[in-house]
């Protein structure tokens, strides 16, 4: 490990555009469309279209080209898991981050010193992703989004085990990627007695999943009749905009699977199931990457830098 004296302050800087790298003249997770974007996972709010240069694994591309269609990218450069790359002097590797299929921490090596941006990661077992892999560097750039020791996410097999109390139909709110397919698999090891549709929209990520070897179980395309004609034990899976549009379905209970609080008020049964890191995860995490230095994004480090000091540098990048 390096020493501290050669960790560069500005190798990454916050943009209105996203985390820039000057010194590699490429953008981590840009929210414009810019010349070259490292790009950690294929969610939306990391993984915007329009770019020249794409380097990302192959599910995130695979997910990009169903999303954006031939504006995409222009380039997409795939890179493997381990697999060392060079961008203007950088070099670049891809480690599994456990959010979803094909999310990557991504390792920036550059003058002697190894910075490590998380893009979003989970810790928990999911077996529709690969599992994170921790590594070691001098800066470990993490998302804050659940940093706060008053946030500790449940079990999601025992969340998802709820479920089996509710003999009614459900309307189970779930993202598109990443989220509604995990749900299919836990449902399915889970909650085998429930039937379970899902949402036009989100079966080509389904089939992306399965392309990439992700068995996920039973599941069929909705179909309103079959809803209609069977009033128990059915699970119908929808994306959050179908949701919100469904706020006066009748004869089903309503459910949404997500870490955050403020989404779960109206919902009869609340299901916390989160693909972030939450307190404790961020500290193992920090433990695990070993860094002299903790620099954080995509929410508040505030508590964080709090926790630490004067022990650990922690620069709040937003």
């Amino acid at each position: 490990m390096s020493n501290t004296k050669n960790i560069l302050n500005d190798f990454i800087v916050q943009t209105s555009i996203g985390l820039f790298c000057s010194y590699g003249n490429f953008y981590l997770d840009p929210k414009e469309p810019v010349i070259n974007a490292v790009i950690s996972h294929a969610h939306g709010d990391h993984a915007v279209g329009g770019n020249q240069n794409v380097y990302c694994t192959k599910a995130t591309s695979l997910f990009m080209l169903h999303r954006y269609k031939k504006f995409a990218a222009v380039n997409f450069l795939i890179k493997g898991y381990h697999e060392v790359f060079d961008l203007n002097g950088v070099k670049i590797s891809f480690y599994p981050a456990g959010h979803m299929l094909g999310s990557a921490l991504v390792l920036l090596e550059f003058g002697g010193v190894k910075y490590l941006y998380t893009g979003d990661y989970k810790l928990e077992d999911d077996d529709t992703c690969e599992a994170i892999e921790f590594v070691e560097a001098d800066v470990l750039i993490t998302e804050t989004t659940f940093a706060n020791p008053e946030t500790e996410h449940p079990n999601a097999v025992g969340e998802i085990q709820k479920l089996n109390d509710v003999e009614a139909n459900i309307m189970l709110g779930s993202y598109a990627l990443g989220k509604s397919q995990r749900i299919i698999s836990l449902l399915n090891k889970y909650c085998p007695q429930k039937r379970i549709l899902v949402h036009h929209s989100v079966m080509p990520f389904v089939k992306i999943y399965e392309e990439m070897g992700v068995s996920l179980g039973k599941y069929e395309m909705y179909d309103r009749k079959v809803m209609k004609n069977n009033h128990t034990n059915m699970i119908y899976i929808v994306p959050p905009m179908v949701y919100r549009s469904y706020i006066r379905a009748i004869n089903v209970v309503r459910v949404f699977a997500t870490g955050w609080k403020h989404l779960q008020s109206n919902n009869e049964v609340q299901l916390y199931i989160s693909d972030h890191v939450d307190w404790k995860a961020i500290l193992k995490t920090i433990q695990n990457v070993k860094p002299k230095e903790v620099w954080t994004t995509h929410g508040s480090g505030k508590q964080l830098q709090a926790h630490f000091e004067p022990n650990l540098v922690v620069k709040l990048l937003n």
